[in-house]
């Protein structure tokens, strides 16, 4: 049991360390190419903040614990409101701007919409997975679309990310391959470990997608978030949260379901998905209908969001002890 917790613990920080430098080297080749910052930051960026769930889940399948993969896609959106944006939020009130109540909140809406329709059956294969990407596609389309007429018109609009730059050519090469190299060989760790757990244990694999799992592949998502407070911009905040969790319903789902058909667990789509959505709903209302003048999500929001997060934790501890996992 100590080598599968090491293992866990060792996959999670090799997972987020890769990403982070997969993402590096993949955004300065981008620029070497001469690919825009814009698409760098909507594609490139949006991709790998979502890259340790996305090779996680791809590993899932291929190891046949699909049951990691829905719970690290539904555990990880879940995280993200919940929990992430809820801390920032906490530490100061975010604030919300109009184009995201306008453009990338529809978009979420309607990605957790598709990701509905295509778990509620209880099964994916190719044709979801091919659906969920398709989606994924147009919307991307759309933002930098979107994104590409504001600033030929001259009007401010959301910023994207920051763009690393001043690493070669060479040096972008290489932090693309080795950044791949471990990162599926530390999701291969993670799962490993994970499933080692959950049956030494006897929990199920869903559990342990949704809380270690999950909670250690939006590690990324958490450091963006607060490097976004110590740079004094916390309107990335949301907007990170809002096109990981985009990835996550679309992507982390679709790219599995591609490769092999495979069974959803019930609890999954009675008890998690209602969360997802619950949760997704409760931020929209929070940032479209403020309590004050201003839009953003207050200290008193960020609380509500924890206090969501941690009720969701104590119930999926209770479904675990009482033998309901």
């Amino acid at each position: 049991m100590l080598i599968s917790f090491g293992a866990v613990a060792a996959g999670l920080v090799v997972l987020v360390w890769s990403a982070n430098h997969f993402v590096e080297g993949a955004s300065a080749l981008a620029k070497h190419l001469g690919v825009s910052s814009l698409i760098i930051g909507i594609t490139i960026i949006g991709f790998g903040t979502s890259a340790p769930e996305i090779l996680v889940s791809v590993i899932s399948v291929l190891e046949e614990t699909p049951d990691i993969a829905i719970g690290n896609a539904l555990g990880s959106n879940i995280a993200n409101i919940g929990l992430i944006l809820g801390i920032t939020a906490l530490i100061t009130p975010v604030p919300i701007a109009k184009e995201i109540l306008s453009r990338e909140f529809p978009l979420l809406l309607i990605a957790t919409t598709v990701m509905i329709w295509c778990l509620y059956d209880g099964a994916l294969n190719r044709f979801d997975g091919g659906l969920l990407l398709v989606v994924l596609a147009a919307m991307l389309w759309f933002l930098v679309k979107s994104h590409r007429l504001k600033a030929e018109q001259g009007e401010d609009d959301v910023p994207i990310a920051e763009i690393p730059g001043g690493m070669s050519f060479k040096a972008a090469c290489s932090w693309i391959v080795l950044g791949l190299i471990f990162l599926v060989g530390s999701s291969k760790l993670l799962v490993w470990g994970a499933t080692n757990i959950a049956h030494a244990f006897g929990i199920s694999e869903l559990i342990i997608g949704l809380t270690i799992v999950a909670l250690g592949t939006s590690l990324p998502e958490l450091a963006a978030s607060l490097a976004s407070l110590k740079k004094q911009e916390p309107d990335l905040a949301i907007g990170n949260v809002i096109g990981s969790n985009l990835f996550n319903s679309l992507a982390v789902i679709g790219i599995p379901s591609v490769i092999t058909s495979f069974r959803v667990d019930a609890s999954a789509i009675t008890r998690d998905l209602p969360v997802v959505v619950g949760l997704t709903i409760l931020l929209y209302a929070m940032a479209r209908f403020p309590l004050s003048s201003s839009l953003q999500l207050s200290r008193t929001k960020g609380s509500c969001l924890i206090a969501c997060f941690v009720i969701y934790q104590l119930y999926l501890y209770y479904s675990v002890t009482t033998g309901n996992s």
